[in-house]
This record gives C-alpha cells, sequence and structure tokens, in this order.
C-alpha cells in the first residue's frame, strides 16, 4: 500500500498570472480539513472488515489481549447471546485490573437491552455510561443519540464498524436467516489516537472527563503502515460527512458508489448525486430491500425516481437486511464508519467514520461493493427513454477530462462487468413508493381531523401536554441564562 502526501510545488512567477488563485496541494488539503474537521494522518494499517464473521472475532481477541484499558461504545448492545459474549469478555478483563469503560445509547437499548444487562457489568467493575436519557428539563434532546461504534484497547488498536452487537449481526442459522450485511475496519498506528480521543469526547458529555494520560497521543504511538486517513468525528449540528460527501461529489470524475441502510436524501444531497452523475460520473448506491424500519423503506424509496431520471443507477440488497455505512468514490477515497446518510445522522447524532486516502485499499472498497452488487436487485424506470442517453447506452460522457487514462479504463471496465451481471441478475421497474406514502401520510392527517371532530377536547389534551414541554424547560433556560448575566 502506498501512501500519498501533500507536496507543495511552488510556480515560476512568470507562469501564472497573480490575479489568478492558485490551487495547490496545500489548498486542497487545507479544505478537506475545514471540511471533515479532521486532519490527515499518515503511517496507519487498515484492515477491512467485512460482516460479523470478520468483525466479531477480531474485537473479541483485541478485547481479550487488553492489558491496560478498553473503550467500547456502541449504540446498542443486544441483551442477547452475542451481548453476553462481550460481557463475558469484558468483565474477565476487568477482573483482571483491566481499566474497562462502556458508552451505549439509552434509546438504543430501550426494548433490546434489559436493565439487569448493564447492573451485571457494573457489578463486575465495568463504568457504564448511558447517553441521553429522557430529561423533562430538554424534551427535545432526545432526536440527539450516539450512534457511533467504537472500539480501541490499549491505545494501540481501534475498530470503527457500522456494527452493532446482536443476533441479527450473526443471523440465525436454525431458521436459515442470513446475517446482516455490514462493514467495519480496523486500525494500528498514530490515528487510534483520534478514535479514543472522540471517545473521550463523548464520555466527557456524561460525567467526569477521562485523565489526559488515559487518552492516546499520535506521537506516542509507533507507525503501522502507509496508509493515510482522516477520523471524522461527527457532533450534533455539524455535519462533517454530508459536507465531505457532497465535496467528493463535486470532483469525482469517475465513479461514486454509496452503501447505506437508511438512505433518506435531502434535496440538496440528491442534487449532488444527480449533477455528478449527469456529468458522467458513474453513480450508484446500495439501499436495503427488507429493513427493520418499515416506513424508511418507503421513504428511501419515494427518492429514486429522481435519482433514476437523472441516471443514478439504484440497488436493493436481497439479504435480510443491508446495515453497512460505507462509500467509494474514484478508486482513491473510501469512507466506513457509522453515518447513515439522513438528517438524523449528518446532524442530530454522535457519529464516527473512517476516511481512507489510499488507492489500494479503495479497491477492495470497490470489490466489496461490486460483489454485494451480485447479491442486488437493480430498480429501474419503467420508461427508460427518460434516462440519459449516455445511461441507456451504456456510453461514457466524456464532459470532463483528466484522471488518467488507466484509471478510465478500469472504471470502464467495471462497469461492463457489473452490466453483464445486471442482465443475468433480476431487475425491477420502480414501484409506487411515493404513492404509498402518501397514503400514509394522508390517512394520518384524516385520522387526527377526525378525533378532533369527535373528540375534540380529549384530542386536545396530547396538544397542550407538547405545548407545556417545549413552554416550561424554555422558560426554565431563560431564567439560568437571567441569572448567569
Amino acid at each position: 500500500m502506498t501512501t500519498r502526501t501533500a507536496n507543495r510545488k511552488t510556480a515560476s512567477p512568470m507562469a501564472v498570472d497573480p490575479a489568478l488563485p492558485v490551487v495547490t496541494n496545500d489548498f486542497v488539503e487545507d479544505t478537506f480539513t475545514r471540511v471533515t474537521g479532521a486532519s490527515l494522518v499518515h503511517g496507519n494499517e487498515v484492515k477491512l472488515l467485512i460482516n460479523a464473521e470478520a468483525n466479531y472475532p477480531a474485537w473479541l481477541e483485541a478485547i481479550r489481549s487488553a492489558e491496560e484499558r478498553i473503550y467500547f461504545e456502541s449504540y446498542i448492545i443486544h441483551g442477547d447471546e452475542q451481548g453476553d459474549i462481550f460481557a463475558d469478555a469484558l468483565i474477565d478483563r476487568a477482573k483482571s485490573s483491566v481499566d474497562v469503560k462502556l458508552i451505549y445509547d439509552w434509546l438504543g437499548g430501550l426494548g433490546k437491552t434489559p436493565r439487569r444487562f448493564w447492573r451485571r457489568l457494573a457489578a463486575e467493575g465495568i463504568e457504564v455510561r448511558c447517553y441521553n436519557p429522557p430529561k423533562l428539563s430538554d424534551p427535545l434532546g432526545v432526536f440527539s443519540r450516539d450512534h457511533r461504534k467504537v472500539l480501541t484497547v490499549d491505545g494501540q488498536i481501534a475498530f470503527v464498524s457500522g456494527l452493532c452487537v446482536g443476533q441479527d449481526w450473526v443471523g440465525y442459522p436454525a431458521k436459515d436467516i442470513q446475517p446482516w450485511r455490514d462493514t467495519g475496519v480496523q486500525l494500528r498506528g498514530p490515528a487510534v489516537a483520534d478514535v479514543e480521543s472522540a471517545f473521550a469526547e463523548v464520555w466527557a458529555t456524561m460525567g467526569e472527563p477521562l485523565p489526559s494520560e488515559a487518552i492516546a497521543r499520535r506521537s506516542n504511538i509507533n507507525e503501522a503502515g502507509s496508509i493515510s486517513l482522516r477520523v471524522i468525528q461527527t457532533v450534533p449540528g455539524q455535519g462533517h460527512v454530508y459536507r465531505a460527501d457532497h465535496l467528493l461529489a463535486s470532483v469525482a470524475r469517475e465513479t461514486m458508489w454509496l452503501t447505506d441502510a437508511y438512505f433518506v436524501g435531502v434535496p440538496s444531497y440528491l442534487q449532488s448525486m444527480k449533477d455528478a452523475s449527469r456529468d458522467g460520473v458513474d453513480v450508484r448506491i446500495l439501499v436495503p430491500r427488507s429493513t427493520d424500519i418499515a416506513l424508511i423503506r418507503d421513504t428511501t424509496r419515494s427518492t429514486y425516481r429522481p435519482l433514476l431520471e437523472a441516471g443514478v443507477r439504484v440497488f436493493e440488497w436481497n439479504g435480510p437486511m443491508v446495515h453497512a455505512k460505507s462509500a467509494v468514490f474514484d478508486g482513491r477515497f473510501a469512507r466506513i464508519g457509522s453515518t447513515n446518510l439522513n438528517i438524523a445522522s449528518w446532524f442530530s447524532n454522535y457519529e464516527i467514520d473512517v476516511l481512507v486516502e489510499d488507492r489500494d485499499f479503495a479497491v477492495l472498497v470497490e470489490e466489496m461493493f461490486l460483489n454485494d452488487l451480485a447479491d442486488s436487485t437493480e430498480i429501474v424506470l419503467a420508461d427508460t427513454a427518460r434516462m440519459p442517453r449516455h445511461r441507456r447506452t451504456g456510453e461514457r460522457k466524456e464532459k470532463r477530462t483528466g484522471g488518467g487514462s488507466v484509471r478510465k479504463a478500469t472504471a470502464g471496465a467495471l462497469n461492463a462487468a457489473t452490466s453483464i451481471s445486471s442482465a443475468i441478475a433480476k431487475r425491477s421497474p420502480l414501484g409506487p413508493a411515493e404513492s404509498r406514502l402518501l397514503f400514509i401520510a394522508g390517512f394520518s392527517l384524516l385520522m387526527l381531523a377526525l378525533l378532533f371532530i369527535v373528540f375534540p377536547r380529549a384530542a386536545s389534551i396530547p396538544l397542550i401536554i407538547l405545548l407545556l414541554m417545549l413552554a416550561l424547560p424554555t422558560l426554565f433556560k431563560a431564567a439560568q441564562n437571567y441569572r448567569n448575566n
């Protein structure tokens, strides 16, 4: 694997008009750092881990090797067989004087993990913190979640992924139910410090912060490889992955391939995808056909038509659930982590993703994506005449220049290979997702209207309670601010 570093090239004063801006490698580096909120970290080893069969054993091996500390942050740890396996491993290390700290999300664990599970961990010496349980003083705070999936051990190894801990990710062989499809990465090298720092920031929101000596620093970690990457730490309101994808979509020349579990693209994100496709970029997105949140499925499908009309190719995973959150751009930039492509993940949650800038690693992500397409169904418009000509015929729209003939040939070969496999595989025309979604919304509004007509006083009570829940905390905060000033 190779590492690409930014080298400033100084142009001759006679070669550049001083009235024009000069775009240098340093300029590009500064742009990516500002947009992602993360600097480029060199000297790392990155392993691509596909599904629980690769992730869980690697996590457990790292946990069992811990000598100093384990930081584990997971949106959900189910109280099932897999949850018990991880609980036993963590307890075993805690009994050996390893400092074990664990964060779970209140809403994520609601109905999935009994309280006795957390009490058992705490009783065995593990410090457990719950992110953002409901508070009367901040009723709308429930919309902010800790959706990260992170594990670090001894400040030397880190895992960032889309996987929670639960039987769904392993599957149910007795019932012939396949595992959920998901993706993670294993990191060694200085970037581990950034992952530990991200854990420490969330930990501090719930109580006493970690001491500085309990958080790794890049300077104290030896280089483990030659890969450069950014650890993108999204916090509520920042939208770092949202901004990063916009930037990458605007500079992509060949490919933009996305995999997402709960895709609900806002108009600006959809526009970035459409603009890239119309400019000749091979834009594809893989989403689940079956999902654990039925309403999300119809909402996702309601975005298909404008994407398809712009030439974006849409695929639905044929298995029980694709839960991965990954992307690859131009065979150079690969993103893997916890962020879904929807407003909640972009702007309300704590999320964490790794953006790897390495061609060898990106090729692995491309191969993974193509393998996933082989087990997917492509969604097409019944009237293919609406698609741009270069999408109907398979021609490339050579509007952009640059990128090299090798990259163009490789992208063309990949595109041809997938087109052949799509001809063999199933293809499904776009269904009436928009109609179902509108029907649900219309029916809900009708029922609400009838409720107010038939039971006006009773129906107004929930509205009154909601207004009081908003008014009282607002007045309380106003009084606090007044006293502080």
